[in-house]
C-alpha cells in the first residue's frame, strides 16, 4: 500500500498523500500503519540541521502510536468501523509526516530548509494537531489493548493538543543572519567570512562538497518552480545559489568531490551534434518539447500536445494524415538528452505548466541583485587566483570556472569581463602543469567559448594556437576532445572558421582524433569539421587530409548511430561539389551509404544519405545512376522517405526517384543517357 517516495520526482516540501481507500482491509491497514510508523521512527539516527526539536518530539509521538499499533497486530484484535475511521485519518497523516521528515534531512536541503524554518515549523504543527484530532475521535474504549498501553495513547493525545512546535531561536537567528549576508552583497560589500562560516558551522556544511550539493539541491528546485506562484521564490533561491557558490570557492580551499562527483563531470562532457534546433520543436505546438514521444508512424511530438490531440478523438498523425496503429506513446530519451543540452548552452531553461510547454532563458540575466554582486566578487577573486595562485589553486579556480559557466550565460559574461581567459590560456601554454589542471583549463575555456565576448577575448589573446596545441598533442585524449569541441563553437564566427581552417595543423589534428579518439571524441571532431565546412574555402583543405576515407570507415564500422549520422552529415557536405564527389566515389562510399539508407532508424540519417546519393548523381554522372538503378532495394527506401520522412528528406528523395525513372525509361527504349547530364566519368569503386 504505502509507495516509497521518489526524491526526483516529488518537489520538496509538497505532500502527496492520499486517504485509504473506504473499504481497505483493517488489517491492510493496520500493516501499513505501523510501516509508516516505523519509517518515520527511523528518522531518529538522521541528522536534522534544522527543526531539530520538532523533529524528535513528533518522532517520539509516533513511536508511543506504534507500540499501541503493534500490540493490536500482535493480539489480533478486532477493530470496529469506528476504530478503522480514526486510523485511516492517521495514516493520511503520517504519510504527510515521512515526506516532512525526508525533506528536512534530504542531502543538500539544509540551507533552503533553514530558510523554510517558519514554514516547516507550522507544517509540524498542524500534523501534529492532525494526529491530535484523530486520537480525539478514537474510540479507545473499544480498542482491547493493556491500560499501561491506554495510558501512553491518552498521554499522547493530551500532549498533541497542548504541544507548540514554534520555530527555533537558534533556527530563526541562523536564518535572520543568512538574510544579512544576502542583503550585504546586494549593497556590493563582501561580508565577512567569519560571519558566514557561523552559518555554515551550525548548517554543519564542512566541505566543499557539502556545499556543491546545496547548490546542486537549489538550482534544481529552481527548475521545478514552474507555477506563477513558485515562480516567485526563484529569485531568492537565485541569490541562495549566488551566495552558496561564493562560499564554495572562498571558504573552501580543497576540492574533496567524492567519485560519483567525478563521474558526474565526466559523463557530462560536451557532446556536439549537427542536429538543426527546429528538430527540438513539436509539429503541433512549434514549441521546443520538454517530453518528447514517437508514435506509431514514427513521427515525434510534444507528450502534452499529442494528447491534447488524440484526447479530441483524433486517431490520425497530425503530420502525416495516416491511421495511427494504436495510441502508444514512446519516450524519446535520446531526442530529450539533446534539447536539454541545447537548452543548457543556450541559457533556455525548459518549464512544464498545465498551461502550455514554454521556454524562458532565465540565465540571461541574473537571477537577482544578491546573485548579480556575489558573483562578480566572485569573478575576480577567480582570476586573482589563476594569476598568483599556486598551481593547485588555479587548478581549484579552472574547475570552479568550468562549474559556474556549465550553463549560466550571466556568470559567463562576469567570468569573461573579470579577465580569466588569458591566465587560463595561459596555463595551457606552461610547461608546469599536469593532466588535470590542463583538463580543467581548456573546460572551463569551452565553457566561456559559448559566450560571443568570449570568442573574441579568446581569438584576441592567440588562444586558438594554444587551443590546437591542446588538439594535437594535449597531455590527455580526454582534453584533446574538449579542445575539438571549443574549436566547434570558435568555428560559429565566420572569420574564425576562416582562420582555423588557414592554420595548417588544425584539420588535420581533427582527422587524427576522429581515427583514434573515443565515441565522444569522435563526435565532436566530426561536429566541429562540419562547422569548418560552412566556409567554402574549407572544403579543399578537408578533403587534402584524407577526411573521408576515415569517415567511410566509420560509416563500416561504428556502431554509434549519432557518430554515424553527423559523419554522413560531413560526407553530404563535401558530396555537394564536384571534387568533394569524386573523391567520395574513389572509396567504398557508395555501397556503404546505400546500405544505410535500408538499415537506419534515424531520419536524419536516412535525409543525408539521400542527400549523398542526389549529390553524387548530380556530380558523378550516369555511371553512379547506373549503379542505383542496378540495386532493386533501393526504391522501396526512397519511396518511404517520400512519405515518413521530413520535408527536405520527402523532397530529395522524390528528385533521386525521378532521377532514376528517367534513366529506367531511355535505358529500356535504347537511349542510354540521352536524358542524363554528361560529366566527365569517373572512377567509381
Amino acid at each position: 500500500m504505502i509507495k516509497s517516495s521518489d526524491q526526483i520526482n516529488r518537489r520538496i516540501l509538497s505532500f502527496p498523500a492520499v486517504h485509504p481507500c473506504e473499504d481497505i482491509s483493517p488489517g491492510i491497514l493496520l500493516g501499513s500503519l505501523i510501516t509508516l510508523a516505523h519509517s518515520i521512527c527511523n528518522y531518529q539516527s538522521n541528522i536534522f540541521a534544522t527543526q531539530r526539536r520538532n523533529a524528535r518530539e513528533t518522532i517520539r509521538q509516533i513511536g508511543i502510536l506504534l507500540i499501541f499499533f503493534e500490540e493490536i497486530r500482535d493480539r489480533a484484535l478486532t477493530l470496529p468501523d469506528s476504530v478503522v475511521l480514526c486510523f485511516s485519518e492517521l495514516h493520511f497523516t503520517f504519510q504527510k509526516v515521512q515526506f516532512l521528515m525526508e525533506d528536512c534531512t534530504r542531502e543538500g536541503s539544509k540551507l533552503w530548509i533553514l530558510m523554510k524554518s517558519q514554514f516547516i515549523a507550522a507544517q509540524f504543527r498542524v500534523l501534529i494537531r492532525g494526529i491530535s484530532t484523530a486520537l480525539d475521535i478514537l474510540p479507545l474504549n473499544l480498542v482491547d489493548v493493556c491500560g499501561e498501553v491506554k495510558e501512553l495513547i491518552e498521554l499522547v493525545a493530551k500532549q498533541s493538543r497542548k504541544a507548540k512546535f514554534e520555530l527555533d531561536q537558534d533556527d530563526e537567528r541562523a536564518m535572520k543572519r543568512v538574510l544579512a549576508i544576502l542583503k550585504y552583497f546586494e549593497k556590493g560589500i563582501q561580508p565577512d567570512l567569519d560571519f558566514i562560516k557561523w552559518v555554515f558551522d551550525y548548517l554543519d556544511i564542512r566541505s566543499w562538497s557539502d556545499c556543491h550539493n546545496e547548490i546542486k539541491f537549489m538550482e534544481e528546485v529552481i527548475t521545478t518552480q514552474c507555477s506563477d506562484f513558485e515562480e516567485k521564490e526563484v529569485p531568492f533561491l537565485s541569490s541562495l545559489v549566488g551566495f552558496m557558490s561564493y562560499c564554495r570557492v572562498v571558504i573552501f580551499e580543497t576540492l574533496d568531490y567524492r567519485n560519483h562527483d567525478q563521474t558526474e563531470v565526466r559523463c557530462n562532457l560536451e557532446s556536439l551534434s549537427c542536429l538543426n534546433p527546429e528538430d527540438f520543436r513539436c509539429p503541433i505546438s512549434l514549441e521546443l518539447m520538454t517530453d518528447p514521444v514517437t508514435i506509431s508512424t514514427g513521427q515525434t511530438y510534444d507528450r502534452a500536445s499529442i494528447q491534447r490531440w488524440l484526447k479530441a478523438g483524433n486517431m490520425m498523425c497530425p503530420k502525416t494524415g495516416e491511421k495511427l496503429k494504436n495510441t502508444e506513446l514512446v519516450p524519446n530519451a535520446a531526442l530529450k538528452k539533446l534539447i536539454q543540452q541545447f537548452c543548457a548552452d543556450n541559457g533556455i531553461s525548459l518549464c512544464k505548466t498545465s498551461r502550455q510547454s514554454r521556454d524562458i532563458t532565465r540565465t540571461i540575466l541574473p537571477g537577482s541583485p544578491p546573485a548579480a554582486e556575489a558573483i562578480k566578487f566572485l569573478s575576480k577573486f577567480l582570476a586573482r587566483r589563476l594569476f598568483f595562485g599556486t598551481n593547485e589553486e588555479k587548478n581549484k579556480a579552472a574547475y570552479e570556472i568550468r562549474l559556474l559557466a556549465k550553463s549560466n550565460i550571466f556568470n559567463r559574461s562576469c567570468l569573461i569581463e573579470a579577465g580569466t581567459i588569458p591566465p587560463l590560456l595561459s596555463l595551457l601554454s606552461s610547461s608546469d602543469r599536469s593532466v588535470q589542471l590542463e583538463e580543467n583549463a581548456i573546460a572551463a575555456l569551452l565553457k566561456l567559448s559559448k559566450h560571443a565576448s568570449g570568442k573574441k577575448v579568446i581569438v584576441e589573446n592567440g588562444g586558438l594556437k594554444v587551443i590546437l596545441a591542446v588538439l594535437k598533442s594535449g597531455l590527455g585524449l580526454e582534453a584533446q576532445q574538449i579542445a575539438a569541441a571549443t574549436l566547434f563553437y570558435l568555428s560559429s564566427v565566420n572569420g574564425y572558421r576562416k582562420l582555423i581552417g588557414e592554420t595548417p595543423e588544425a584539420i588535420p589534428a581533427l582527422v587524427e582524433l576522429i581515427k583514434d579518439g573515443t565515441i565522444w571524441g569522435k563526435k565532436n571532431a566530426v561536429v566541429t569539421m562540419f562547422g569548418l565546412l560552412l566556409y567554402p574555402r574549407n572544403h579543399e583543405r578537408v578533403l587534402a587530409a584524407g577526411t573521408v576515407q576515415v569517415l567511410v570507415d566509420i560509416l563500416a564500422s561504428s556502431y554509434n548511430a549519432e557518430l554515424i549520422t553527423d559523419s554522413l552529415a560531413v560526407i553530404a557536405a563535401l558530396a555537394e561539389s564536384t571534387e568533394g564527389a569524386v573523391t567520395i566515389l574513389q572509396t567504398s562510399a557508395m555501397a556503404v551509404i546505400m546500405g544505410l539508407l535500408q538499415s537506419l532508424t534515424s531520419r536524419r540519417g536516412k535525409e543525408y544519405c539521400v542527400s549523398i546519393l542526389l549529390s553524387l548523381c548530380s556530380n558523378g554522372g550516369k555511371e553512379v545512376i547506373a549503379i542505383l538503378a542496378k540495386d532493386s532495394s533501393l526504391m522501396p527506401s526512397l519511396y518511404s522517405l517520400t512519405t515518413d520522412g521530413s520535408s527536405h528528406a520527402s523532397r530529395k528523395a522524390r528528385s533521386l526517384i525521378k532521377i532514376l525513372h528517367k534513366f529506367y525509361e531511355t535505358n529500356s527504349w535504347g537511349l542510354m543517357g540521352s536524358g542524363v547530364q554528361h560529366e566527365r566519368p569517373v572512377h567509381v569503386r
